[in-house]
Parts: C-alpha cells; sequence; structure tokens
C-alpha cells in the first residue's frame, strides 16, 4: 500500500503565504466578516490577506466603495430571486408583476438579519451608505430599476406619468422608508403602505 500524498493532501499542506490573494478574495472576505457581524476593518483585512494596507487599498478604492460592493451583492442576490419567481407565474403581467418584485424585494431587506444588524450597530454610516452615491450603491439600484421600468414600457405594459429613471429613484427611496423606518424615525418596517405607493407611482395609465 502506497504511503504517498495525495493531491488533495499536498494542497492541504500548502504554506498560507503560498495561496496568492486577489481583489476577489478581498472582496469574498470581506462579505464573510460582515454576514457573520464583524465590523469591516481594512487594516485587519490587509492584515489577513498578507498583503499590505496599499495594495488592499488600490483594489477596493476605500471602505466605503468595498461596503458597497457587499451591499450590492446582497440586493443584487434578493433582486434576482425576486425577478425568478415572478416570471415563474405566467398570471403576472406588467404592473403586478412588478409590484410583485418590489414588495418581495422589501420583505426580504426586512428580514435581512445581517443588514439590520450592520444598520443598528453603524446606523450613520449605513444610512449614508444606503442612501446616497459615496458607495456607488444608489446608482445601481437606480440604474436596475429604470432598466427593468424600460423594458415594461417598450413592451406597452405599463404607461407611467414620469420617465423611467424619475420613477426609479422613487421608488427605491419609498422602499428604504418602509425597510429602514426602525431608524429613520422609530416605526416598525412594513412593507404595505410602500406596495401601494408604487402602484400609485408606476401604474399611470397602465394596461
Amino acid at each position: 500500500m502506497s504511503n504517498a500524498p495525495t493531491p488533495l493532501a499536498m494542497a492541504l499542506s500548502q504554506r498560507k503565504s503560498d495561496e496568492r490573494a486577489t481583489p476577489l478574495s478581498a472582496f469574498r472576505m470581506a462579505r464573510r466578516w460582515w454576514l457573520e457581524g464583524r465590523r469591516l476593518n481594512l487594516s485587519l483585512l490587509a492584515e489577513e490577506l498578507e498583503i499590505g494596507r496599499a495594495t488592499l487599498m488600490r483594489w477596493v478604492g476605500n471602505k466605503d466603495l468595498l461596503m458597497g460592493e457587499i451591499l450590492w451583492s446582497l440586493y443584487k442576490a434578493v433582486y434576482d430571486e425576486a425577478i425568478e419567481r415572478a416570471q415563474a407565474d405566467p398570471k403576472l403581467k406588467g404592473i403586478d408583476f412588478l409590484e410583485q418584485i418590489y414588495d418581495d424585494i422589501n420583505i426580504a431587506l426586512i428580514k435581512a438579519k445581517p443588514m439590520h444588524d450592520f444598520l443598528h450597530s453603524e446606523p450613520q454610516w449605513g444610512l449614508q451608505l444606503l442612501t446616497s452615491n459615496i458607495s456607488g450603491l444608489q446608482r445601481r439600484l437606480v440604474d436596475t430599476w429604470t432598466s427593468l421600468f424600460n423594458e415594461e414600457i417598450q413592451a406597452g405594459r405599463i404607461n407611467p406619468e414620469m420617465d423611467a429613471e424619475s420613477l426609479a429613484y422613487f421608488i427605491i427611496r419609498i422602499g428604504e422608508g418602509a425597510v429602514y423606518c426602525d431608524l429613520i424615525c422609530g416605526r416598525t418596517p412594513n412593507t404595505e403602505p410602500a406596495r401601494q405607493a408604487f402602484r400609485l407611482l408606476v401604474n399611470g395609465h397602465s394596461r
């Protein structure tokens, strides 16, 4: 019987320094830390990756932009799942299709414990990341919803009274008010008013 180490055993025995850190591995580690409830510390992240802090900063830009990527990865996963569920129901068309997606996303965000733990531990920074352009997140949210609205407008399934980008901006703001109202004004998060407002804004002369 051979005692020669297997390829797996050799791979597992490699020194940690042989494993090259990359921008993607930096993101994955930062996201894992955040999901575990740890504060995002770039110096500690660089140390864990065994790279210089300057290298890490060159990779991620800054702490706000890195956190923006983490938050976007959460939102994009929720958005994709909501789209998939809505598309699986052939009865959902136009305003009903869009409303289902919007409501599913807001409900999922209310239930997202890592997000709410983060916002309660760092409320000022967290809300700034979500509602301003310092992290790039707000622009991505607007662009994503603008594209979805334009698809429905061009297909003739909705005919709102404002342009798609303005519509996207306002429904995102309304959603933020519903999802994070416990931090903003001490109210209990509730998606129902946001859903009603969404329908009023988007409906216009819907077909």
